[in-house]
């Protein structure tokens, strides 16, 4: 199957361009102008654009037989026009169309566990991004993971950053109480992602991925220090002490978390990993200190 994937050069995207290519499928990503060196697999064709280059999406989709739209933001600067509307709304609303007058018809969507319209600017895009697909006519399947984890190949992921932000910092670092997520494996959400491609009757779902584990923040904050031959005193703070710098100070690109994202945080990001273990026909990967391995190097 001849596959284009957009965003196929970040930390998730690296495994489902690997994992397709694994499969078998034959491989065409969209990359900006100055990335190309990012995807060094000569068999993946590389169609060089912008998510706004609709010459360079209609490219892309062009002879393919299925899309995978894998694009997200984890804040947005609006001031150099990355905004949550533009890339997780209406660049599925422009990929919808180019594959409607190309003719294809198979679109893998990434989501997040969560989404909701209305919602935080994050959860509200996705959820709008999903209606629109569905509701195309094309055959759609929506792929909706908790926080994943897994080398990040020099970018950033989630246990990275708690690592950065937490653990290395001679601080104690925040617990914060009542928080619960169900970390999933990068890897096991790219294989979820090529099984449901092949999948008949997987088209019109939505599929919540999800780690065999529903873990606290202390937890984490413990696997991630065990991880790297730590151990970490925690403080218990309310969101809401976070929540009160974040209105100060979200608005500078390096203060470590939004309200947004403090907002989703209190509201949890777990589901049953049922839907996960039926995709890949395996018990999903833990958030274990040996899963994290790849901190310490």
């Amino acid at each position: 199957m001849r596959v284009g994937i957009i965003g196929g050069t970040g930390f998730v995207g690296s495994y489902l361009v690997e994992a397709l290519l694994r499969e078998g499928h034959e491989v065409r990503a969209l990359v900006r102008p100055g990335s190309e060196a990012r995807l060094a697999d000569d068999a993946v064709v590389k169609v060089v654009g912008d998510l706004d280059d609709s010459a360079a999406i209609k490219d892309l989709v062009t002879g393919c037989d299925a899309i995978v739209y894998n694009v997200g933001l984890l804040r947005e600067f609006p001031r150099r026009g990355i905004t949550f509307e533009a890339t997780q709304y209406q660049g599925v609303v422009d990929t919808v169309t180019a594959m409607q007058d190309a003719g294809v018809s198979r679109l893998l969507l990434m989501s997040a566990i969560g989404v909701k319209d209305p919602g935080t600017a994050y959860q509200s895009t996705k959820r709008r991004a999903e209606q629109h697909a569905l509701a195309s006519g094309l055959d759609v399947t929506v792929l909706r993971p908790s926080v994943i984890f897994g080398d990040p190949r020099g970018t950033m992921e989630f246990a990275t950053q708690l690592y950065r932000d937490m653990v290395r910092p001679p601080l104690p670092a925040a617990a914060f109480p009542g928080v619960q997520m169900s970390p999933v494996s990068v890897s096991d959400v790219a294989d979820a992602f090529v099984a449901a491609l092949s999948r008949s009757d997987a088209i019109g779902k939505t599929y919540e991925l999800a780690g065999p584990e529903i873990l606290d923040w202390p937890t984490m904050v413990e696997r991630i220090a065990a991880a790297v031959g730590k151990t970490k005193i925690m403080l218990p703070m309310p969101l809401w002490v976070m929540r009160t710098g974040a209105t100060l100070f979200d608005w500078l690109p390096f203060y470590p978390v939004t309200r947004d994202q403090l907002t989703m945080l209190a509201e949890g990001n777990t589901a049953p990993t049922a839907a996960l273990q039926d995709l890949i026909g395996r018990e999903p990967k833990a958030m274990t200190p040996a899963a994290l391995g790849y901190l310490s190097r």
